[in-house]
């Protein structure tokens, strides 16, 4: 199964509900392909409208758990991603479990990930080659996120 991993947390409720979406069409888009596929996004975020806190540190304990259950990670590329602290400890969760993970970038959200590179270093390895490339679709590297 594929943990989607997306930034989440951000001071703009309007920037939470898009990314939210984002990270439902995402879902939508890996299901539509036959690939088992949980966000801890699109899981959480209507839980938040029932008083449970929106930060990573409220959700890391469930969050790793879900990880090791997962067989893969795959990071949605959305604005924010690499600030994203829920991000980062995931990626660094799911290196600590063995994981594989990889990138997508948002606007290929309903391409299969096994298009995307898999990812072979941190994520400075991922900046260093998005510095070098003018526009990345898919790309390596592994990341962050935010809840």
């Amino acid at each position: 199964m594929i943990y989607l991993a997306s930034p989440y947390s951000h001071d703009d409720p309007t920037v939470c509900e898009q990314r939210y979406r984002d990270a439902c069409r995402a879902v939508a888009g890996l299901l539509h392909q036959g690939l088992p596929a949980f966000s801890p996004i699109v899981h959480s975020h209507p839980l938040v409208g029932y008083g449970l806190p929106a930060d990573w540190s409220f959700w890391q304990r469930y969050d790793r758990e879900l990880l090791a259950r997962c067989d893969e990670v795959v990071v949605l590329m959305l604005e924010g991603w690499e600030e994203s602290v829920g991000v980062r400890e995931e990626v660094r969760i799911a290196r600590e479990l063995g994981k594989p993970v990889r990138c997508l970038d948002s606007g290929l959200a309903n391409v299969s990930p096994t298009l995307a590179r898999v990812a072979s270093g941190e994520a400075e390895a991922y900046r260093a080659s998005n510095q070098a490339a003018s526009t990345p679709t898919a790309a390596e590297g592994a990341n962050e996120e935010s809840r």
